[in-house]
């Protein structure tokens, strides 16, 4: 892999993780200001080696061995490594199941954003979708229905991988949900949980957050080294977020739609290619790029019309 391509890769990585993880960001930092400072640094410090490490470096190497496990924990790892071409064909061979999975997941998560959560506005149309929430249910069935029938033809392996993967969205929608009513308990005070409690909570919360990142990060590369390093960055500009202002990151209020349009055209991506559709490489962080940056832009001349507000 050429090095321009490991750049764009590790940049789009990034940029993804970033972008997806401004709810956790919020999230942390409206339950940290409910904890003592000597809290509040331990899990900035420690919390970062278990959301970078922990999390993002082991679930996917996790992934790719379940997808693999011939190759063994150990020879999942260093296949991101290797030129042997064997092993590259044990990868190739596999990767549509992954592949189909991780994409259905993104799709029925962009779904689920477009029907049934709030947010602002940002393209015509996405009112009237949220009006129609009823039909989430109806529009994801027939989805999986159409992927699980298309894909029985070429392998019943990548239909159940399809399966898998509507799954896993709604195993962490439910946690999810939870947390945030949770959260919404801290806030008002009806929920005592002491500091460690709500440390082991963040982490929770975490990692069940990174979930869409690192599915999202197959559609960029296999290349597990890539994934841990784009995602690390990302990781770290989350946390940076954190302890940041985030009051100001709250004011981009189109952040969350570039996430969310990201990540669908990341799912579209993952499908067509479990498929067997060639897409180049560089399509991934390029569309990611050109999205995020047009709800950036979008956000900040919004930002500007509206005077930012002080704390006291």
């Amino acid at each position: 892999m050429e090095l321009g391509s490991v750049l764009l890769i590790i940049l789009g990585l990034s940029l993804f993780e970033i972008i997806i993880s401004v709810d956790n960001a919020i999230i942390n930092a409206e339950v940290l200001s409910t904890m003592s400072r000597a809290a509040r640094r331990w899990f900035l410090i420690w919390g970062i080696f278990i959301a970078v490490f922990l999390v993002r470096g082991m679930l996917p190497l996790l992934i790719l061995w379940a997808n693999n496990p011939a190759l063994g924990p150990a020879g999942a790892f260093l296949a991101s490594f290797s030129a042997d071409p064997h092993v590259a064909e044990v990868i190739e061979q596999s990767a549509p199941i992954l592949l189909v999975g991780g994409g259905t997941f993104l799709i029925f998560l962009f779904f689920h954003w477009l029907f049934l959560e709030p947010k602002n506005y940002g393209l015509n149309g996405e009112r009237f979708m949220h009006r129609q929430g009823v039909w989430f249910f109806a529009v994801i069935s027939v989805i999986l229905a159409m992927i699980v029938w298309f894909a029985i033809s070429v392998n019943p392996l990548m239909a159940f991988g399809a399966v898998v993967g509507s799954t896993a969205f709604f195993i962490t929608h439910g946690f999810k949900e939870n947390a945030e009513q949770a959260e919404k308990q801290m806030m008002e005070g009806s929920a005592k949980m002491s500091d460690m409690s709500k440390i082991l909570y963040l982490e929770v919360i975490d990692a069940t957050f990174s979930i869409d990142g690192i599915l999202g990060a197959f559609a960029f590369t296999f290349a597990i080294p890539l994934i841990l390093i784009g995602n690390g960055i990302g990781a770290l500009v989350v946390r940076q977020l954190t302890i940041s202002n985030v009051e100001r990151i709250k004011r981009y209020k189109y952040l969350k739609n570039g996430a969310m349009y990201s990540i669908f055209a990341l799912g579209l991506i993952m499908l067509f290619h479990s498929f067997g559709y060639d897409i180049p490489e560089w399509f991934s962080p390029v569309v990611t790029f050109t999205t995020v940056g047009y709800f950036f832009r979008k956000s900040y001349e919004e930002a500007k019309k509206t005077p930012a507000t002080t704390a006291s």
